[in-house]
């Protein structure tokens, strides 16, 4: 799988963004489509996989800052670090690879073990 990196500068620490470079799959951590798995816990659910979906809008209507979701990752900025849900963020020298939405990624993932 490709990834792509960028070092940035975020709360006066350096840090390393990462994105699988799918910004047509991007809505966004509060736009990305989602199904309720506990009516009594609003933390109990889980985004729909990228099969599921059809692509994301160009423009989901969230920023950060001034910052839009960009048309692609050689772009990154501040919409990618904290509003894109399928990027991670780490210190130097901590690799993490981006979130993958082969199958359904879960907010509580230990309630939901086995399921995708």
């Amino acid at each position: 799988m490709t990834h792509y990196t960028k070092v940035i500068n975020m709360f006066e620490r350096t840090a390393v963004l990462s994105c699988d470079g799918k910004c047509q799959k991007a809505w966004g951590l509060n736009n990305r489509p989602k199904i309720e798995l506990d009516p009594a816990d609003d933390d109990d659910f889980a985004y729909f996989a990228d099969h599921e979906l059809g692509d994301a809008p160009a423009n989901p209507g969230t920023y950060e800052g001034r910052d839009a979701k960009p048309p692609n990752p050689e772009n990154m900025n501040k919409w990618c670090a904290r509003e894109c849900e399928r990027s991670s963020l780490t210190d130097p020298g901590q690799p993490l690879p981006p979130v993958e939405f082969y199958g359904r990624v879960y907010n509580l993932p230990t309630r939901h073990q086995g399921q995708s």
